[in-house]
């Protein structure tokens, strides 16, 4: 258990920037986390279809981002200051609201679903040429 939970989450003396400086927080922690949040200051968690539908929102605003920053699109003055990460927080958010709503572990689901992967493409991807060929842009 991590010293956040065991000085009592947003409830204890401590900040959540004094308890979270020193290292990264595991996916596990992340879920606890948003849970505790959405319990002591968001109130309720809204039901999983409007989370959905926020979930689809947020995704948006990263694609907005990526297409016109990273894309062909031009960027919009009004997008110039958007904070590629902070939007990704907010699908991560949105997505531990319905996994902690829906019952799913997000370290146990990513587990299995690396490893379905690596079991499934092996070797599909070593073995595409459209991957082979072009150099990777990053």
């Amino acid at each position: 258990m991590s010293r956040f939970w065991r000085d009592g989450g947003f409830t204890g003396s401590k900040t959540w920037n004094q308890l979270t400086e020193r290292r990264k927080m595991t996916i596990e922690e992340a879920q606890k986390t948003v849970d505790e949040w959405i319990k002591t200051t968001g109130v309720r968690y809204f039901n999983e279809l409007t989370n959905m539908a926020m979930l689809t929102e947020e995704v948006g605003e990263v694609a907005r981002i990526i297409a016109r920053r990273y894309g062909e699109q031009s960027e919009k003055e009004s997008d110039k200051n958007k904070n590629l990460g902070d939007e990704m927080a907010d699908v991560l958010f949105v997505l531990m609201c319905l996994a902690n709503q829906t019952g799913v572990d997000l370290t146990e689901a990513m587990k299995k679903n690396l490893e379905k992967k690596t079991e499934r493409d092996s070797e599909r991807h070593k073995n595409n040429p459209k991957l082979n060929n072009k150099p990777t842009e990053g």
